[in-house]
């Protein structure tokens, strides 16, 4: 079996349609299709229900899911394990919103490089699509995001909530701010925020990453979304300033990880996460 078959099954499982699949793998709907169908014909039986809603995996799909999972990440790992450093025995990859790496994340390798030293760590940044995918398809080990999606064989797990508030670059620029950056920081913000502000017409300037509009802000000038654990620095510095009524926005941080397997670096690792995200949650308080 060719494996970019197996590869463009799961990225139409992880997206729930062929457009989707064909935009994360850079190839056209129709190849996809192509795919899919050769895929069908040699295992003899139909894997998704194509409807206007998508595509749903069938009972057969949801067998051959692990199969296909397997598949793809017996090739990662043996990638992994051939471009192994000298003196390691595993490896592990870890991709998360960039916002994470901010002191969280940074904690964790560390923690990891003193409990696992001989596990070689490959870190990533990535958006959620990007990174569900490379969850299903094994080349991700653990992801770290704010909107994760359910998806079979992935466990979902509520680390700890980030407080976003409302900062400037002059205290004395007002709101609304006409600099204003939107964040993309997921649905639950974009919920949280047309509620409290029902009638702001749609933003000149928007980021898909808080990096982004810090770069704004510090060039240009303006108003953003920004964790507290982020933006604390620069309101001590006085380079930033919560604007005066501004509310607080919630945000939770999960992590998602495949729950068919019982590796003891995997086990590690979120062990990790989990220790280090109460003290995140504690520093953040």
């Amino acid at each position: 079996m060719d494996i970019e078959f197996a590869r463009t099954f799961l990225a139409v499982a992880a997206a729930g349609n062929f457009v989707g699949a064909a935009n994360r793998l850079h190839v056209t709907q129709s190849t996809v299709s192509a795919r899919i169908q050769a895929l069908e014909t040699q295992l003899g039986a139909r894997l998704f229900r194509r409807g206007r809603s998508g595509a749903e995996l069938t009972m057969a799909g949801q067998r051959f899911l692990r199969h296909a999972k397997t598949l793809v990440q017996t090739l990662e790992a043996a990638r992994h394990d051939v471009g192994l450093p000298a003196g390691f025995q595993g490896s592990l990859t870890l991709a998360a919103r960039i916002a994470l790496w901010e002191g969280y994340l940074p904690r964790w390798a560390e923690w990891m490089q003193q409990e696992a030293p001989d596990i070689s760590l490959r870190m990533e940044t990535g958006m959620e699509g990007e990174m569900m995918q490379g969850l299903v398809q094994g080349s991700i080990d653990i992801a770290l995001m704010y909107t994760p999606e359910s998806r079979p064989g992935l466990g979902i797990e509520r680390l700890f909530d980030e407080t976003l508030v409302l900062v400037s670059s002059n205290p004395a620029r007002g709101w609304p701010d006409p600099g204003y950056v939107h964040i993309d920081w997921g649905p639950e913000f974009h919920a949280q925020f047309s509620t409290r502000y029902p009638d702001i017409p749609p933003p000149a300037l928007t980021a898909n990453i808080g990096w982004l509009a810090m770069q704004c802000l510090f060039h240009s000038g303006g108003a953003a979304f920004l964790p507290i654990r982020i933006a604390r620095r620069w309101l001590q510095q006085e380079r930033l300033f919560r604007v005066e009524g501004g509310p607080q926005f919630t945000l939770p941080a999960y992590m998602v990880y495949p729950t068919d397997r019982a590796e003891k670096t995997l086990a590690t690792a979120l062990d990790g996460l989990r220790l280090l995200a109460v003290e995140e949650q504690r520093l953040a308080q």
